[in-house]
Parts: C-alpha cells; structure tokens; sequence
C-alpha cells in the first residue's frame, strides 16, 4: 500500500490537495487524440461494408421483384411488361389495360450499370420486357453498382 503524501488529502478539501483529483489536460488530449485516430482508421471499412450491405439488399430486392413478375405472370395468366428505366432506377410491372402496376425503386445510392443482353438501340433510357404466361422466363440481367 502507498503512503499518502499528504495525509487527510482524501478525507477533507485542502486546496494542497488539488494534484490528487481528477485527469490533466495532457492526459484528457491525449484520451481524445487515441479516439480520433480509432475513429479514422474504422471508418473507410465500416462505410465499405454498408456500401456492400445496401447493394446485396438492392440485388435481393431486384431477384424478388423479378420472381414476382414471373409468378403473377403464371398464375394470374395474363402477359406483363417489365420496364427497366436505367436513369431513373426504377423497375415498372404493368399488366395488359393496366389493371395492375408495381413499381420498385432502388435505394439511394444504388444504380443500374447496365441491362443485358444489349441491343443495338441501347442508347433508350427504358427497357421493355414482356412475361407471357407459359412461356419461358425472358433472358435478360442488371448489372447494379455503387454510385458512391
């Protein structure tokens, strides 16, 4: 056990007490200046994984919307088209007379790279798929990308 240097220094307020309460200003720079340089350096890799989180979430949403077109496609047995509109992200389902619309917007910060198989007229901002009942699926991919 340590001497006390200056006896009573914890049982009563002496102002020659001082030296034994609280942190130095050094010490508190010091506590922030190590935070600082954690924060720093977890940040890039911690901003990367919500990058990678947002666009598996984006992809997953696209799979559903498509596998639900197909179904509706099967089941409902009506034709549907599939708009693809590249600068807007978005993704369009619309029956024949348009009794029935859905629409799918992908997250900010999202973006469609590109629709395949490309055609010659590929500089059309919108894509048109069309989903018949009994036929196959039609051939077709998005690319999606990270704007940041």
């Amino acid at each position: 056990m340590r001497p006390d240097p200056l006896p009573g220094c914890r049982r009563r307020r002496r102002p020659d007490c001082a030296s034994e309460r609280g942190v130095t200003l050094i010490e508190m720079l010091l506590v922030v200046t190590l935070i600082g340089l954690l924060v720093a350096v977890s940040y890039p890799s911690a901003a990367n994984g919500l990058d990678g989180l947002r666009l598996a979430t984006a992809a997953d949403s696209v799979a559903g919307f498509l596998s639900g077109a197909a179904n509706r496609a099967e089941r409902r047995e009506e034709p549907l088209e599939l708009t693809i509109d590249v600068e807007q992200g978005a993704l369009v389902l619309r029956s024949v007379g348009a009794r029935f619309e859905r629409r799918l917007e992908l997250a900010r910060g999202v973006r469609i790279a590109g629709v395949y198989p490309e055609t010659a007229w590929q500089q059309d901002r919108l894509r048109r798929f069309y989903f018949y009942p009994g036929g196959a699926a039609p051939r077709l991919a998005l690319e999606l990308d990270n704007t940041k």
